[in-house]
């Protein structure tokens, strides 16, 4: 079985493969000031909690954006099933070209789930992150990733928002019923979910004019349900797109 680890700003999002199946996965909080003893505690605590037995597994890849995190990551893995997990970065074959200014600076979620949605949809395609960053890229047919955009995410606008606004009340983050609100809660969901959707809405026009051709969409993240319901465009969401980016990208590097 293969171990995929997904580690972003927020979360770490843990996902164990048997064959193509996607058999188990578990999110936790990110917190970069943890030891490799005690991520082999919460790992461990996953394998009891899940029946797993440890022993099977013979692969693990870890992509990370958080540094803190991913040596103590790999040395916990290591610790608990005696496999030495791969790392996102230079040198390891994706099967995707990187035709931007400085390849080595882009995040190994995103080379993830663009491979992801790559095998899963072919391209050109577009794919959106929303996690702490709203980050829109484009891979055209060939497998050549081309670029995108990086933006504020959801949450934290709503944060921002509500924490500099001394008379704007802390709202659940949810789909307003109609454009227009009449009341403060109702006009900020409007302001944050309907304003995130028009700007995909308008990046998403922009992408496809400056590509020349209709692209496939697909959409990954916790808030993306929420957001792409309110979208023109009609987008696909895959929640676990990264962990089959880096089981494709396993496959290509196994030792």
């Amino acid at each position: 079985m293969l171990l995929t680890a997904d580690v972003g700003n927020s979360n770490i999002k843990l996902g164990i493969f048997d064959g193509d199946r996607l058999a188990y996965k578990l999110r936790f909080s990110t917190n970069d000031k943890m030891t490799s003893d005690e991520f082999a505690v919460e790992l461990y605590t996953f394998f009891q909690i899940y029946d797993i037995a440890y022993q099977n597994i013979d692969g693990s890849i870890i992509s990370s954006v958080v540094p803190n995190v991913t040596q103590p990551l790999q040395e916990a893995i290591e610790i608990v099933t005696g496999v030495r997990s791969l790392i996102i970065g230079p040198g390891l074959k994706s099967g995707m070209a990187l035709h931007i200014d400085r390849p080595e600076t882009l995040g190994g979620d995103l080379v993830c789930g663009c491979v992801g949605a790559l095998e899963q949809y072919g391209g050109p395609v577009i794919v959106v992150f929303m996690g702490t960053a709203t980050v829109i890229t484009y891979v055209d047919e060939n497998s050549v990733y081309r670029g995108g955009i990086i933006a504020p995410g959801v949450g934290i606008s709503l944060d921002a928002l509500t924490s500099r606004g001394a008379l704007l009340p802390a709202v659940e983050l949810q789909a307003p019923k109609k454009a227009i609100g009449t009341n403060t809660a109702d006009c900020i969901r409007s302001g944050v979910v309907n304003g995130t959707a028009c700007m995909l809405d308008g990046m998403l026009d922009r992408f496809m004019e400056e590509a020349g051709k209709q692209c496939k969409i697909v959409a990954t993240g916790g808030l993306a349900p929420r957001i792409i319901q309110a979208c023109r465009h009609e987008i696909a969401f895959e929640e676990n797109i990264i962990l089959y980016g880096l089981k494709s990208i396993y496959r290509r590097n196994r030792p």
